[in-house]
């Protein structure tokens, strides 16, 4: 059994090698496509070529520190986790920055092909990010036969998610606030205009900040939610079967197969409505999920309906999760009418609107979470609430594929706006990026509760392996413990916000300067110098990402050695507790913001450059650093700390 996981990753990676070819083949016919895809493609490469040597140097440090201080084994699969983490992140960008332009050359014949271009550019991604978690738990463990030297692992692919995910989050909204401030506020451009210095760096940031930075993320999440789920069923033989341990790895299996199967619907759809048709593929992944994990745990455990039942309630919570995260953050319903309505009296009222409708929106996850781990654990105790959130994740390949297609799309209607394509290809490729803003939220809800179960999985486990039985309240050290647990999510969005705005500001003054310096810049008669912004959000984004990363691994082992097992137990409720709801009411308000924008743009309130639009601009660009630059973060922060500790447990 356990050389199954190893042949259906391997098939996964073979499949996600012809889907790479079967894009490639696809012909480019402009010039200029070329050319500009071609700038997207080395802004992106060279940031994360930039990125690799800063983090090459934390992995480094800490695969040194796990070797004299726990053991070989541990620093040996923790290098290789990042490795694996820092893989999946960078080919499946690499897929993205080839196929924005053949998305666009296929929207010239129809848009139902570009969105196959799109959906299997980020299918790679999905496929990848899954088969490559699988065969690296099942390599490690057929090697050491204990799932916890497995939690290296793990720890690996936190870090490398958590620069990413930093890194790239303020070098794309830097990037993005820059071009929309200078463009739409003061000089009233159209997006992705190619007179805007800012828009070249913005299209980079797509790639490095939305595709990179999602893959690494989730990828995380995925071997977390394994590893977590494998140590927990160490000793349960008794209870659940003898492939108790196994059992995480072939449902993700079964999920990853699922997932396969329920793009087909995508590839070979005749359709017209895009977000029908990627729904109907997550949908039939979803449906077969169900069919095989009952399949699965029928004939390989001793209590089948009720693993079955946790796997079943995880998946439905994140369907759940990802239905509400559309109500708040979609045009087509009330919340973000209301948003963009309150643009109409300025920027203010938009901000405090988007700012409650955050805080409004974690009503749902918080009561989806709560009822999924009650269930869970009814069911089958803490293991059950481990198969919970593996379920949650298991048709992670096509919902990654459906999140990441997204900024391939946004990069297909900017390079159509900076060729000149014409308005007819222009449109068609945004309504591909619309269903995108739709499908980027629903990933960024589907991750926010996948992090919380993960998370909350790692902090039972550090619980049992560091003997706390009772975390006692009326202990101070406790309470000190929950206190600065939440204080950390508040400093870390914090610091990556200010990163934002100081980087931001950076690209502001570079385009007008170039505006103001460039003679016939503003009639279109030159080229701006959009290398320069690519230079100064690559600089300012690996300068600023480096604290962000330092106090995260460090402040839970301060906590841990200086005050106690029973503190970090503490820290690490409160820095779920507070850094989900956080990332919750972010990642909306920001989607909410974004697409009220959006909707004004069509030509609702006033339409482009009214007093509405430039209200709603403003607002948006606070949602940027909200849903792709903090908020996204924060579920990397709560997982890398949690797993932190457990790693550090043995030693308390």
């Amino acid at each position: 059994m356990l050389y199954i996981p190893i042949i259906i990753s391997v098939l996964g990676l073979i499949i996600a090698g012809l889907i790479i070819q079967n894009i490639k083949s696809q012909k480019i016919q402009g010039e200029k496509q070329k050319e500009i895809a071609s700038f997207i493609k080395q802004g992106a490469i060279t940031f994360l070529n930039q990125e690799y040597k800063v983090l090459s140097l934390f992995v480094l440090v800490l695969g040194g520190l796990l070797l004299i201080f726990i053991s070989w084994q541990l620093a040996l699969t923790f290098l290789f986790g990042a490795l694996f983490s820092s893989i999946a992140g960078t080919l499946g960008m690499r897929v993205s920055t080839i196929a924005n332009v053949r998305t666009v050359e296929k929207v010239k014949i129809k848009i139902l092909d570009g969105l196959k271009i799109a959906f299997k550019s980020g299918l790679v991604m999905g496929v990848f990010v899954a088969s490559l978690g699988i065969l690296g738990i099942a390599l490690f463990y057929i090697i050491f036969k204990d799932p916890q030297i497995i939690y290296g692992f793990g720890f690996g692919a936190s870090l490398v998610a958590l620069f990413f995910r930093v890194g790239g989050g303020i070098y794309t909204k830097a990037a993005d606030i820059g071009a929309d401030l200078v463009g739409k506020i003061d000089l009233g451009l159209v997006e992705d205009d190619p007179k805007n210095p800012a828009v070249l760096a913005d299209n980079v940031g797509d790639n490095v900040g939305d595709v990179a930075g999602m893959g690494s993320d989730l990828f995380e999440s995925y071997v977390d939610s394994i590893i977590a789920t494998m140590v927990l069923g160490v000793g349960l033989s008794f209870l659940f079967g003898n492939l108790v341990v196994l059992l995480p790895l072939l449902l993700a299996c079964v999920g990853l197969i699922a997932s396969l199967l329920g793009s087909l619907s995508v590839c070979a759809s005749k359709g017209d409505d895009p977000q029908k048709i990627l729904n109907l593929g997550v949908w039939i992944a979803g449906a077969l999920v169900i069919i095989g994990s009952f399949l699965l745990f029928h004939f390989l455990s001793n209590k089948p309906l009720f693993l079955f039942g946790s796997s079943l309630i995880g998946l439905v919570a994140g369907s759940l999760i990802g239905f509400f995260t559309e109500y708040f953050t979609s045009s087509k319903y009330y919340h973000t009418k209301n948003l963009s309505q309150s643009s109409k009296s300025g920027a203010g009222t938009n901000i405090i609107t988007g700012i409650s409708l955050g805080m409004k929106s974690t009503v749902f996850p918080v009561l989806i979470i709560s009822a999924s781990l009650f269930g869970c654990f009814k069911l089958a105790g803490l293991y059950g609430v481990g198969i919970g959130a593996i379920g949650m994740l298991s048709t992670l390949a096509i919902t990654l594929a459906t999140d990441t297609y997204g900024p391939v799309a946004d990069n297909a209607a900017g390079i159509a706006q900076m060729t000149n394509m014409g308005q007819e290809i222009r449109s068609r490729a945004e309504k591909l990026d619309v269903v995108g803003n739709t499908t980027a939220a629903i990933g960024k809800g589907f991750a926010i509760g996948s992090a919380a179960l993960t998370a909350l999985i790692l902090s039972a486990s550090f619980s049992q392996i560091a003997g706390i039985n009772v975390l006692d309240l009326n202990q101070p050290k406790v309470v000190i413990g929950i206190l600065i647990g939440g204080l950390m999510p508040f400093v870390f969005s914090s610091l990556i916000m200010e990163a934002v705005s100081k980087s931001a500001s950076k690209i502001v003054n570079e385009v007008k300067r170039q505006f103001r310096d460039i003679k016939g810049l503003k009639q279109g008669q030159v080229k701006p110098d959009y290398n320069h912004c690519i230079k100064i959000s690559t600089k300012s984004s690996l300068k600023k990402m480096i604290l962000p990363g330092i106090i995260t691994v460090i402040v839970p082992v301060l906590i841990g050695f200086l005050i106690g097992k029973e503190s970090l137990g503490g820290f690490l409720i409160g820095s779920v507790v507070v850094g989900f709801l956080l990332a919750v009411m972010m990642a909306n308000s920001g989607g909410a913001w974004d697409n009220a924008k959006k909707f004004i743009e069509k030509g609702n309130l006033g339409g482009k450059n009214s007093h509405s639009h430039k209200a709603s601009v403003v607002g948006d660009t606070l949602g940027d650093s909200f849903k792709d630059s903090a908020g996204p973060a924060l579920n990397i922060l709560i997982k890398v700390m949690a797993i932190i500790a457990l790693i550090i447990a043995p030693l308390l």
